[in-house]
């Protein structure tokens, strides 16, 4: 078993990087494994002050941004995990080149089998710096082989007892989830219901398009008409088409919104 190692883990959602703390820390307890923020910002200025990692399990989905963006700004020198709810194809090219990804919801065995075939190549192999530039240039260039970051869901498909239609992306002004069930509001007022959860949305759409609010809100910029400060740091948001219920970000978000709709 290899010891004296530190792994990371940035996953924006925390009970996700809990989970997964957990499950390496049963598979390989005498590791270190750290949660670090999940934001490319937040974990930017953690690697810029502090020792590197051993290995890093990254997300490849990102609050403020996909996480390739986070590798060009940080050049962590480590091994890196990806993980993802893409589904296998989009995401094979991880596999190569001592790259790897593990699907979500991540499975025991598998991680397993990824942190062995890590110690493999930690045993093997010590990066030097001119090594870990040609390892950052393959991740990046299997990342943009994928795909995976550029194929974004243009239009949904809708069942209703009488007849199917289509709805496309720019008709949309934000998704809800209400009772387990999620809906898309479209810009002239209609509520259509939809048979993906919020976060599988989250995953197909163009986060450049829709941010995702808080755990019941996937909104875009042109829904918003009016933006007000709320208690302890939280932001009040007014929709257009008016929302059932207020819509809050809290505190922790706000900066990633803001940084969001000034792009």
């Amino acid at each position: 078993m290899t010891t004296n190692i530190t792994a990371a883990i940035i996953e924006d959602e925390f009970p996700a990087a809990r989970l997964l703390k957990n499950m390496i820390q049963e598979l390989r307890p005498n590791w270190e494994v750290l949660l670090l923020p999940g934001t490319i910002e937040e974990s930017c200025v953690w690697f810029q002050n502090n020792p590197q990692p051993d290995i890093l399990f990254l997300d490849i989905q990102l609050t403020d941004g996909n996480s390739f963006l986070f590798i060009e700004k940080a050049r962590p020198q480590c091994a890196i995990v990806f993980t993802t709810a893409f589904d296998e194809y989009a995401v094979q090219a991880f596999s190569v080149n001592s790259i790897d990804y593990l699907l979500k919801p991540i499975h025991k065995e598998r991680l397993e089998e990824s942190i062995t075939r890590f110690e493999k190549y930690h045993a093997r192999r010590l990066f030097s710096p001119e090594d870990n530039q040609a390892y950052l240039e393959n991740i990046l260039s299997a990342i943009g082989q994928t795909g995976a970051f550029r194929k974004y869901r243009q239009r949904f498909l809708i069942t209703s007892p009488r007849r199917m239609y289509t709805i496309s992306i720019p008709e949309i002004a934000y998704f809800y989830s209400e009772d387990k069930i999620s809906f898309a509001v479209t810009f002239d007022g209609k509520t259509h219901i939809l048979d993906l959860t919020l976060n599988k949305l989250e995953e197909q759409l163009d986060p450049e398009l829709f941010f995702r609010a808080n755990r019941q809100v996937l909104l875009s910029a042109n829904c918003i008409e009016l933006i007000e400060p709320h208690f302890n740091g939280k932001m009040l948001l007014q929709l257009r088409p008016k929302a059932k219920e207020q819509i809050l970000v809290s505190r922790e978000k706000v900066g990633a919104l803001k940084m969001w709709l000034n792009k």
